[in-house]
């Protein structure tokens, strides 16, 4: 059996493997964490006051708390144990769900942050991971139906008691835009946010220049990129199969999982990289885009604005959605 994590942009390396922060002073100043399963780090390149800094982490540490399933008294974890009753949430846990319903909505079903029953079967980061049993599986999917999240001003109630939310889809976009938001309000012109691969560049470099953003090649152990994208005030978040896996007799199974079926999605994809000015749009479309598969992913970024499309197929092929096509060609 084994088992590889891989990162999916090349952006920066996991600075911090500990679950302490680090806040770092100089020319630029860098915050580091391990928040929401997986290595955060934000860096200004301007000067600015170390407070803005500690407010960066502040911001990540607040939603973890709010947004974690995995913690016990987080807003979701309170929907989720309340057995079917309404519990009262913040405006900013209202605004997640109703952002994860709408591309739900998008999708028709592809994209379905009530995963969670199925998830949690899934234990990718196991010392000894296998697949769960069919039965539980089929059971685990037949609670999975995002129609069942039910919001009233600001309570949310699941109709189905043993359904779950799991908002690992989203929530990082969601921060990555909240955190973009205080750096500019407190004048940041120059920044880079990488929540796991979640990047957001505000600005470009101090000298004018684009940001360089690998796309890693699937499965290359290494890190080598396949190809690269170049962003100024961009979000990149790319979704790959090969970014949390493991194989059992001879068989991968990614952490990409269809809630229609409960077990990892199966198309000719390898990953989908989504390049938009919203780092929620792009973190929601890119997991959304890998599970509809390449066809149906393509006629919906074409009726999309302002989204661009990134798609590395299983023999290793880069596909563009048409009008990004059209920027690499030029």
């Amino acid at each position: 059996m084994k088992y590889k994590s891989l990162t999916a942009l090349l952006i920066c390396a996991v600075l911090l493997l500990s679950g302490c922060s680090e806040l770092t002073k100089g020319h630029n100043q860098v915050y580091t964490d391990t928040l929401f399963d997986t290595v955060v780090r934000v860096e200004i390149l301007d000067g600015v006051d170390e407070d803005v800094l500690k407010g960066c982490e502040n911001i990540c540490q607040k939603y973890h708390s709010m947004f974690s399933n995995k913690i016990e008294d987080s807003e979701i974890s309170r929907i989720n144990s309340a057995g079917g009753n309404p519990v009262e949430v913040s405006d900013e846990t209202v605004t997640l769900l109703r952002k994860a319903i709408y591309y739900g909505d998008l999708s028709n079903g592809a994209f379905d942050v009530t995963i969670a029953p199925v998830s949690s079967l899934w234990d990718f980061h196991a010392e000894t991971p296998a697949p769960p049993t069919p039965e539980a599986i089929y059971e685990a999917a037949s609670y999975v139906d995002y129609k069942n999240i039910l919001i009233d001003g600001n309570t949310v109630r699941l109709l189905n008691p043993n359904a779950a939310i799991d908002v690992g889809g989203i929530a990082k976009g969601y921060i990555a835009d909240i955190l973009k938001q205080y750096l500019q309000d407190h004048g940041v012109k120059h920044a880079i946010i990488n929540l796991g691969g979640n990047v957001l560049a505000i600005g470009s470099r101090l000298d004018g220049s684009d940001y360089n953003i690998g796309i890693q090649k699937p499965f290359d152990m290494t890190g080598e990129a396949i190809t690269s994208v170049r962003i100024s005030n961009k979000s990149v978040v790319t979704s790959g199969t090969y970014q949390r896996y493991f194989e059992a007799d001879g068989k991968l199974y990614h952490h990409i999982l269809d809630p229609r079926t409960g077990y990892p999605c199966e198309n000719t994809l390898n990953s989908v990289t989504i390049i938009t000015n919203s780092s929620l749009t792009a973190d929601a479309l890119s997991t959304t885009c890998f599970l509809l598969g390449y066809d149906k992913s393509m006629r919906l970024i074409e009726q999309l604005d302002n989204v661009d499309a990134v798609f590395i197929t299983n023999d290793n092929k880069i596909r563009y959605s048409k009008n990004f096509q059209q920027k690499v060609m030029k």
